[in-house]
Formats: C-alpha cells, structure tokens, sequence
C-alpha cells in the first residue's frame, strides 16, 4: 500500500475477511504473489478502452451503460455475507435493465486466478479474504483500472458534486498504487468494546469513560460471576485492538506515528506504551478476563459473550453481523470508544476507525461502463443504506444511511459513536506495512495474558519486532508526517 500521512486514513480496515480467516498473522500476511500474472504484465493500471460493451452517454449514464447488457459480479462471502450484493443487484437490474452474473465465494484467488490469466476477468470484484489476489501484484502486471473516472464522476445524490467528494476523508488511501486509486476500500470499520445493554440495564452499570471506571466494572462483575473482559485468545489480533487504543489515546497520535514510522522508542521508552500494557495486565493479575478466554477462538468468546459470560469483549464493527444467530433478540449489542487511562492526549470519544474491503474493476473487464457505474452507485446513499441493512456495518460514504432507516442495535450505535467522535478518529498503518512486526507484537500479547512474560517484556519484545523491521531497506518507503 502506498504510504499516506492521514491521521484518520482507512489502511487498516485490517480486512475484515482477512481476520476472519485467520492465519498467523490473521490475514495480514499477503498470499503469495502468484507468477501467473507476470506473463500479462503491461503496467500499472491498464486501459481496456477497446474490449468493453458501451451504449450512449448523457448526463444521467455518463459511462454508457448499454440497457440489456450483462455484468459479471464476484463478492468474497465472509463475515458479511453477500446478500448486500444480490440487493445491489437487483436494484441496478431495475435502473438499468443489466443482467448480473453473481458469484459468492471465499475462494478469490481459486476462481479468479484463472480468468485473470486467461484475459476474461469479471467485470468488478470484492477482492478479499486470506484467498485474495494481492493488489500490488495485479497493479504492477495491469490487471487493474484507475478507478478516476469513477471518483471525478458527478455523485448520484448530487451531481454537483464528485463522487469523491462524498467519501470519510482518507478512506481512499489504501487502494493507493503509486498515486492512483486502483481498489475501492468500502467499509468503514471502527474498533473498540462492545457489551450488552440489557446486561448493563439490568445490573445498573454505566459505559466508563475512564480506565479506573472500567476496572471497578469488571471487579464488579466479577463478585457476581461475570467475566469483565473476553478477547478471542487464540488470535491475539483482538487483545492488541485494546493495547493500541489505549497507547493512542494516552500518548495522542505521535505515539501512534512513533509506532508505524519504526521509531528506535516506539514502545521502550515511550511512557504511552508503558502505562497501556500495564493497564492491560492489571486485568490479567486481578482475574478480571473471562475465565478460558485465553484458549478460545473468536467465534468461541463472542459467543460466551453473546451468553452473558463476560460484560465486555475487544473487536471491529464486523462482531454483530458475525454473531447474528447467537445473539438473543434482546441482547442490545452496543459499540464503545476504549476508557481513557489518565491525563490522556485524545478525549475518550476517539475511535479508531478506517476502511477496509477492496473492490476493484479489472481492467479487461467486459463490461466497463455498467462496472463503472455499479461501483458509482455503490457510493450513494441507497446503496450505502442497502448495505448497512444486509450487512450490519457502515461504508466510506458520508452520513451514508438513510434518516429513518432501522438499523440493528449495534450498527446503530457504532453511527452514534462515529458522529460523537467527529474528526477524533486514528489508525495504524504498520499492520499492512509490517506484517512480521504485526505477528510478532501479536505473538508478545498471547504471552502476556496467560502471564508467562510481564508487560516489561512485552515491551522489549515489541520494540525487538520495530527494530527488526526498521532494518529492512524496504521500510524506509514508508512514513507518516
């Protein structure tokens, strides 16, 4: 990904899927780059201007999409589904009179490899999954359009605008390829704690604002049997969303940065980084965690959680949709911003937040001007709304759901807490920069919370992973001013 110096950029979105599907670094660590490609390379970003179905362009179809054409559509169906898609579909279907082909699969790669190869990829893609193809390789062999025509184009809520125009600000850098938008990252994704709130109703707790509030919470669940904290214990990931928090919002974004840039005090030394791990281990030594969360998978503590085992769990914006059929009816799912431990940088309404789930247009797609204007249209707020109803999470566009429109408990409150947040938001990019690193650090945290190292070497471990990724030349690549 090409480096950026947003503060509230979207390269993490971490992948969603690529989380899901868990491998050692949770779907951060790329596919393999695959050498079928390298026989059709012809640069970056191609042109496929002379092979595509075109009809008539006015105002209202700028790219010319031809009424009874057909538009071949491939969605990764993870944690999301693709039901999002079908309604997608059948919506363009009745504007346009196009006909999709609809492909639902986890199997990127499997499917796609071929018809990448063969010259006759799909028309648009959801490239995701810890089977994607990565997008650097597909760049750098021209298997991929510059999606400017698409962002330049007038918005279809207001054509006054652009559709760029429209989008959370620096949601568009990580489909950056040398300065060219070339994958469209469309979900935005925040991460923090979740709890119940017919838990918290019924036991008269309140969201704590603050570190000593959430502590005193958790001890008092804990009398009564409860788990304060669940995390996914066998993929680390998850703790580490609650580490990063807390060093962000106590040191503010130079610790943040200090982190990504590969700085020689990014964690000994930094008193940010310090004071985090040791509230996370505070939880660890007072017993306060679920107990067996340690030795659980993801869904395996979320659904202990969804079964009122502990009052709060660690994870990104996907968790509702994730868990739909094991949360009770009255559940109440609700998102909060990680407590703020004292005299922090960042007020505690800041979240991290970014975009994640890449769709990209092949550039020898069939049918360019309907893939165009799907991927246009995708950016509305309608199809924005569509998603957020079938899928459960928010997209990169601005206030992108419907007033009035009905949205789960936990999808509800995640809008709340992102307009509460306003411009307070923060994500790291080392994860898709560094992808030992990121395994490493995650690797130090499985160890701190079954208690076989302290959090004193926690922190030389994580600086150990900085400076070993510092020393690869490659890295000097990568800054965040």
């Amino acid at each position: 990904m090409g480096s950026t110096s947003v503060e509230n950029t979207g390269s993490a979105g971490v992948g969603r899927r690529d989380l899901i599907k868990r491998s050692a670094a949770l779907g951060l660590i790329s596919v393999p780059a695959m050498s079928f490609l390298s026989a059709c390379a012809s640069g970056g970003g191609g042109d496929s201007s002379d092979n595509n179905t075109k009809g008539k362009t006015s105002k209202d179809n700028p790219f010319g999409v031809e009424k009874g054409s057909k538009l071949d559509v491939v969605v990764f169906k993870g944690g999301y589904g693709d039901d999002y898609a079908k309604a997608w579909e059948t919506s363009f279907h009745k504007k346009w009179g196009v006909t999709s082909t609809h492909t639902g699969t986890q199997e990127i790669t499997g499917k796609l490899q071929p018809r990448f190869n063969g010259g006759n990829p799909p028309d648009i893609v959801d490239d995701s999954g810890a089977q994607k193809i990565n997008l650097d390789v597909l760049y750098k062999n021209g298997q991929l359009l510059d999606l400017s025509d698409v962002l330049d184009a007038p918005s279809v809520d207001d054509p006054s605008k652009k559709v760029r125009d429209n989008l959370i600000t620096g949601t568009l850098d990580p489909g950056l390829q040398e300065g060219k938008v070339v994958a469209l990252n469309y979900i935005y994704t925040v991460w923090g704690l979740w709890y119940s709130g017919k838990l918290f109703k019924e036991k008269g707790w309140e969201e704590p604002k603050t570190w000593d509030d959430f502590l005193a919470l958790c001890k008092d669940a804990k009398s009564q049997g409860i788990g304060g904290l669940a995390h996914q214990g066998k993929y680390p990931y998850y703790i580490n969303v609650a580490i990063m928090d807390l060093i962000a919002k106590k040191g503010g974004l130079d610790a943040m940065k200090a982190i990504d840039n590969l700085d020689p005090k990014a964690f000994v030394g930094s008193d940010a980084a310090k004071e985090a791990i040791e509230a996370i281990y505070e939880i660890v030594e007072k017993g306060y965690l679920m107990p067996g969360t340690n030795g659980l998978t993801h869904t395996e503590s979320q659904t202990r959680w969804n079964q009122y085992k502990a009052a709060f769990i660690t994870c990104g914006s996907w968790l509702e949709n994730e868990q739909l059929k094991q949360t009770p009816s009255d559940f109440d799912m609700k998102f909060m911003p990680m407590p703020n431990l004292p005299d922090s940088k960042l007020p505690f309404e800041a979240i991290r937040a970014g975009s994640g789930e890449p769709f990209i247009i092949p550039a020898k797609a069939a049918n360019l001007p309907a893939a165009k204007e799907f991927m246009r249209m995708m950016l509305s707020k309608e199809w924005s709304t569509l998603f957020a109803q079938q899928a459960n999470s928010l997209t990169i566009v601005k206030d992108g759901v419907n007033s009035g429109v009905q949205l789960r408990p936990g999808t509800q409150s995640t809008v709340e807490v992102s307009k509460a947040a306003g411009d307070n938001t923060f994500n790291y990019l080392y994860p898709n920069w560094y992808s030992q690193m990121d395994t490493d650090i995650q690797n130090a945290s499985n160890e701190l919370m079954a208690k076989r190292i302290q959090p004193t070497e926690w922190l030389k471990r994580a600086q150990a992973a900085v400076d070993k990724a510092a020393k690869d030349p490659a890295s000097k690549n990568n800054h965040r001013d």
